[in-house]
């Protein structure tokens, strides 16, 4: 609005000013207004929304989404605490992850969640060991693997194909199931599949589920009642101006089939959710031509790991764009000692002074989320926008916060025995 950002009512130049940078800002709004899509989409048959806490696990954040009836999918036992500690009943908590632990499935099935994902024999044969020993009835899914290799950006976010740790290949599932129906902790509810992240098409979805219901109907003439579906998340959105996934297509040809078989639906949307709604705000600190044009921001990969580690597309502009710059193809880079540490390279942008704001657009999730204290860097702030109202939902890390936990300063150390649950 006449040229400067603003983050739904609040200037970005003065939550920068107020909050310091680098800061995650995020319009809860907007997140809301995704929710309800969401919701409105999949109305026609019984559904549960576990949001994926992984993509952005900010308490405030998952209390408004406990407040519109969401649920979650958890992949650790942090992350189940977050979702209970923001108010998300246990009942609508599913648990996913190749590597769960006995302390995190006591914790979770003290706690009553909803079901666990589980990826292979190993893990059924452990949570029934656990269920034994607790007296208590473990209800599960098998993450189906139907080898269904997906478009997805980045060899990393593609999960649904055999090469990939995910899931149990599709004819192994019925055996699990077999032997599961034979044991009195092990509670078969559903079936759960998940093919990869950042996926535009509603077509690899649809032949994944068409494979999975498959199996359910074989499970059913073996007498093995299954209640629910989870047909996972990674419903694509645009980074660049490229397609999405349109929600509300998928719905419409999942929904019918689902219903038809007689099963409610699990999805489990994470960046489709977040990821548009939130904004990195770093300040320039030096411009420095060597060979190319180096924009140094206070922001970096210890901020933001994706355009790094996935080759994650952001746009990058300046926040204040009264005064007129001359536009060149420039590295956005950060403080960190890495040739990796960018943000952009070779991006045109007006090249902005000292001391200038930029944005980096589309951070909400996987951003702080994936965030560390490398190079002994502090993580930053985050606050949240409600139209004109501005929160700050996580303060910016100190330098106490780096070292807490490690040795004390007499030199007695912290004891062996860390908190676990």
């Amino acid at each position: 609005m006449d040229g400067e950002l603003r983050c739904g009512g609040v200037r970005a130049a003065d939550l920068a000013e107020r909050f310091g940078t680098p800061l995650y800002v995020y319009d809860i709004r907007r997140i809301e207004d995704r929710i309800q899509a969401f919701q409105k989409a999949f109305a026609g048959i019984d559904h549960l929304l576990a949001y994926s806490v992984k993509a952005n696990g900010n308490l405030s954040i998952l209390r408004r989404l406990a407040a519109l009836g969401c649920g979650a999918d958890i992949t650790s036992a942090g992350e189940l605490y977050r979702a209970r500690k923001a108010g998300i009943p246990a009942e609508h908590i599913v648990f996913a992850g190749v590597g769960k632990t006995e302390p995190e499935m006591v914790y979770a099935l003290r706690e009553g969640i909803y079901a666990f994902n589980v990826e292979s024999a190993g893990e059924l044969e452990r949570l029934d060991a656990v269920a034994s020993r607790l007296g208590l009835r473990a209800r599960f899914a098998v993450r189906v693997n139907p080898d269904v290799l997906s478009p997805t950006p980045h060899e990393y976010t593609a999960t649904g194909h055999a090469a990939t740790k995910f899931g149990v290949p599709l004819e192994d599932a019925a055996e699990l199931y077999r032997w599961a129906a034979r044991r009195r902790n092990l509670e078969a509810r559903g079936v759960d599949v998940h093919i990869g992240s950042q996926i535009v098409d509603p077509e690899p979805y649809l032949t994944a589920l068409e494979a999975v219901l498959r199996l359910v109907s074989v499970l059913r003439t073996e007498g093995v009642p299954l209640s629910y579906l989870d047909l996972g998340g990674g419903y694509g959105i645009s980074y660049d101006a490229g397609p999405e996934l349109n929600v509300e297509a998928l719905a419409q040809a999942v929904v019918p089939r689902v219903r038809e078989a007689g099963l409610s639906l699990v999805v489990e949307p994470g960046r489709s959710v977040v990821g548009d709604a939130g904004i990195l705000l770093t300040r320039v600190e030096y411009v420095k031509r060597a060979g190319k044009t180096f924009v140094i921001v206070d922001g970096g990969m210890s901020d933001l790991i994706r355009p790094s580690h996935y080759g994650g597309y952001h746009a990058v502009e300046r926040v204040d764009t009264r005064i007129p710059r001359r536009t060149e193809a420039v590295d956005v880079v950060g403080p960190l000692c890495e040739t990796g540490d960018f943000l952009a390279r070779d991006r045109p942008l007006d090249v902005p002074e000292a001391g200038e704001l930029l944005a980096v657009r589309t951070v909400g999730a996987y951003g702080f989320s994936m965030a560390s204290n490398y190079n002994a860097r502090r993580r930053p702030a985050e606050c949240m926008v409600d139209g004109d109202r501005v929160t700050l939902v996580r303060r910016r890390e100190t330098l106490d916060d780096l070292v807490r936990g490690e040795e004390n300063l007499d030199g007695a150390g912290v004891s062996e025995a860390g908190e676990d649950r």
